[in-house]
């Protein structure tokens, strides 16, 4: 009969020889397990039960958002607030005014946090046409983001760059080594030849797609490959894979928000897995944020449709405004208008477009607003919704 001990024994035994945790923290990880995991590290009855809620809300989302005749409804809003909540979580903070007129100003020279959650919406929306356009993920494909969102030529990282993870904050632990990726001659570019595989080869790896996107993240952000960047590039991969996959025909997912409210398990996780090999845990975590992001973004969605209706039918009848139709779909694709907008359009000539603007002001559909000596006019339901 076995004693307690050689049971726990035996069972740390098994986790080990399941997936070869990292050793020491401070020393390169060049040791970093290939993919394919094996299947019983992802292949749980709790795993399995939490995937069919995390696809029923996804395609629940994909059903959604396909029916809207004008997809700007969804381009220039969800993916905004993505990149400003994915932002965030790397300790960049802008305002939702400030982010909305940089957006609003279009070829603003402007710096700052702004800047960079633009960065991050134009890395979301290129990466997306580079797929579409029949590019596949590579090393050109995840350079192309990471370089879309540090706006730099940099590249993998060399072998003598030290790079390590060390514990935010300002407490005892701030500071200390919690992590250090692979490195030396080759090996990064190794490892990313195994993820490119992985996730692009759907013949030998017949994984479901939210599990391969949970452990493809992972690996990721267990290489490391960039100087910087990488926690924004490999989220802006979570939403392409999902869109490669035709699981979303469009990136518009706030998935970064439930990262957002949930940092610390979102760290503890991907450190869970390189010390602890617990698997479970980490893809667990990432289908409760696809589950709860969709069902998020879908009511947003639902939100953003309901009150567009509303106010056309309102200013339908008042009967002073024409194409009314075209004006109110057109405040609804991203929360600051100008005049300008409406001109260059060709929605309306320039006298038209400010006098609809101040009547909409009047009728308290939207808000006019003087920054920096311009003047914006706010959809007042649209910053509502997008900001809840």
């Amino acid at each position: 009969m076995l004693s307690k001990f050689s049971i726990f024994d035996q069972k740390n035994i098994m986790s080990e020889v399941l997936y070869q945790i990292n050793p020491d923290r401070t020393v390169p990880w060049n040791e970093l397990p290939n993919l394919p995991i094996k299947e019983e590290l992802h292949e749980t009855i709790e795993i399995l039960k939490k995937l069919g809620d995390a696809k029923a809300a996804l395609a629940k989302l994909q059903g959604r958002s396909v029916v809207i005749p004008n997809q700007g409804l969804l381009i220039n809003t969800i993916s905004l607030q993505e990149a400003k909540i994915s932002s965030e979580i790397e300790n960049i903070f802008t305002t939702d005014d400030e982010l909305y007129k940089e957006y609003s100003d279009r070829n603003s020279q402007s710096r700052g946090a702004s800047k960079e959650v633009l960065r991050y919406r134009e890395a979301l929306w290129s990466g997306f046409n580079y797929l579409k356009d029949g590019g596949s993920f590579s090393q050109e494909y995840f350079t192309k983001v990471f370089q879309e969102i540090k706006q730099t030529s940099d590249k993998v990282r060399p072998p003598f760059i030290e790079t390590t993870i060390k514990q935010g904050g300002t407490g005892s632990t701030s500071g200390k080594v919690i992590y250090t990726p692979p490195r030396g001659k080759g090996i990064i570019e190794e490892k990313l030849e195994n993820l490119y595989n992985f996730i692009n080869n759907d013949e030998q790896y017949r994984i479901d797609y939210l599990l391969k996107m949970s452990i493809a993240h992972y690996q990721f952000e267990a290489i490391h490959p960039f100087r910087d960047g990488n926690g924004r590039t490999g989220r802006v991969f979570n939403i392409h894979y999902l869109t490669a996959k035709n699981l979303l025909d469009y990136p518009v997912l706030f998935l970064s928000r439930y990262i957002l409210d949930h940092k610390n398990d979102y760290y503890s996780c991907l450190q869970g897995v390189s010390q602890r090999g617990r698997w479970k845990e980490w893809i667990l975590f990432m289908l409760r944020a696809v589950e709860q992001t969709s069902t998020l973004t879908f009511n947003k969605i639902n939100e953003i449709v309901s009150a567009k209706d509303s106010i056309l039918n309102h200013v339908k009848s008042e009967g002073r405004f024409l194409n009314p139709e075209n004006l109110i779909e057109f405040i609804f694709t991203e929360p600051f208008t100008k005049v300008n907008h409406l001109v260059n359009s060709g929605i309306y000539a320039e006298k038209t477009a400010r006098k609809y603007l101040n009547d909409l002001c009047e009728m308290q559909v939207l808000e006019k607003k003087v920054l920096e000596g311009k003047h914006y006019y706010l959809n007042i339901e649209l910053y509502r919704i997008l900001s809840d």
